[in-house]
């Protein structure tokens, strides 16, 4: 893994350790530690500044999704359901002492395991109160959290409500920036904001190609999503067919009014910056682009 600045590209270093395609990523809110999770079984805790690995947790399966909760005081993770093992959803709370960064519990303080279609993709609520999960059959489920007395058993019990917000996996599902909603991305090709308590489905944006990642802006009424065609296929299409651009879309309308060219892969990926002046997209293509978003004339 490679970290960059942001405002001029330049690399700033690497996180050295795993064996495997790291799935997932996620940095706290102060920028410090970083967790990341992995198909070699391990979720990472690192030191952002010094590139120092300082725990790791093993599972019997790969690490599909990682998350810190809004105060950086725990992380989620989703392990595979492979070789007899079920997918499961696991909270380990995370010592923020500078000092003692290297002593964190190895037992998680709750576990869910899915009985049905297993989770692809979680995030805390923007209180730590809830987690909300979306899964391989399109569901998004809502669950109670209780920071200090997890409840673990199996998901249909620990469940609140739920909703088919998908005809296939939900690929990506991210807290908006002011955590009264969830935008999702899916393979059937469509992105929803759903509203974080109730779960309905406020808006809906549709495209011709699955989709990967979306995200939604801070400062702007914007949609930015991206996917494209399959890996596998890619080489046999042209660029324009494998429509790898990522998609502009207005947060109240649900229309589309902007791609940008670029990448010549799928786009895995999306992420704004917390100013909400510029974005991140990561592709297949081996590259990360960060774009400039320019100013707005009133």
């Amino acid at each position: 893994m490679n970290v960059w600045f942001s405002h001029n590209g330049e690399r700033l270093g690497t996180y050295n350790g795993h064996n495997g395609t790291v799935w997932s990523v996620d940095v706290d809110r102060e920028t410090s530690l970083l967790v990341t999770g992995s198909a070699d079984n391990q979720v990472r805790l690192w030191n952002v500044k010094t590139g120092e690995c300082l725990f790791v947790w093993e599972f019997p399966t790969a690490a599909k999704c990682v998350a810190f909760n809004k105060r950086g005081t725990q992380i989620l993770v989703i392990t595979e359901e492979r070789m007899g093992h079920r997918g499961a959803l696991r909270v380990f709370n995370i010592n923020r002492d500078p000092a003692s960064w290297t002593k964190q519990e190895t037992e998680p303080m709750r576990m869910i395991t899915f009985s049905g279609s297993k989770a692809s993709v979680a995030c805390f609520d923007v209180f730590d109160h809830h987690i909300i999960t979306g899964h391989e059959s399109g569901k998004v489920a809502l669950y109670s959290h209780d920071e200090k007395e997890g409840e673990t058993g199996i998901d249909a019990e620990l469940e609140i409500h739920h909703t088919m917000a998908h005809a296939e996996i939900v690929t990506d599902l991210q807290l908006g920036w002011d955590g009264t909603y969830i935008i999702t991305s899916s393979k059937d090709k469509s992105s929803h904001i759903i509203d974080a308590s109730t779960l309905d489905i406020i808006k809906t944006y549709m495209t011709d190609t699955p989709l990967n990642s979306a995200i939604s802006l801070p400062t702007r009424p914007y949609v930015i999503m991206g996917g494209g065609q399959e890996a596998m296929d890619v080489t046999t299409t042209s660029n324009r067919t494998g429509r790898f651009e990522p998609r502009f879309f207005h947060l109240a309308f649900e229309e589309e009014f902007g791609r940008v060219k670029g990448h010549f892969g799928p786009i895995n990926s999306v992420a704004f910056h917390p100013d909400g002046k510029s974005y991140s997209s990561g592709s297949e293509d081996g590259y990360n682009h960060n774009l400039l978003l320019q100013p707005t004339v009133l």
